[in-house]
């Protein structure tokens, strides 16, 4: 399936600022150690001049990544003009059959974060709250089997 390339302001930010360290900070840093690595000698037997190299492949990677990503990227600077229903950017609280309550903020693909209850806009259970709105019952599929959610509230964050 597809990644959607909407992206929060704040999340756009974040890639962008990890772009630019990783290319003007880090990149050069690495580089460096590389040349110095190999004024030792033999590259053949250099571990440290094997793992500078495998590291600025690996960054050097992570770099045209970003890259591809900022280019196509939709920022989503507003919210919609109904609130009452949910859509990207959405913070909503919703509640299980068992009264476990749960905070989810809808964010693009490369921002989510489990520690920030931040999902996925191309998450099972974000295409299922799509256009829902308060006291809405929703049955989402997901890996453990089928679970109900109510939704509680729903607001957009600044």
């Amino acid at each position: 399936m597809p990644r959607s390339n909407l992206i929060t302001e704040e999340g756009a930010t974040r890639l962008r600022n990890e772009l630019a360290d990783l290319w003007k900070n880090k990149r050069p840093e690495v580089t460096r150690a590389i040349t110095a690595a190999a004024a030792e000698g033999d590259r053949s037997e250099n571990a440290e001049y094997i793992y500078r190299k495998k590291q600025l492949r690996e960054m050097d990677r992570r770099i045209r990544y970003l890259q591809k990503r900022t280019a196509e990227m939709r920022v989503i600077e507003h919210r919609p003009p109904d609130q009452s229903k949910i859509f990207f950017g959405a913070l909503v609280e919703l509640e299980d059959e068992e009264g476990n309550q749960f905070i989810h903020r809808l964010v693009g693909s490369d921002e989510f974060d489990y520690r920030a209850e931040y999902i996925s806009i191309d998450s099972p259970l974000a295409r299922a709250l799509l256009k829902k709105q308060v006291d809405d019952e929703v049955v989402v599929n997901l890996p453990a089997g089928k679970k109900c959610f109510y939704i509680n509230k729903i607001s957009y964050p600044l």
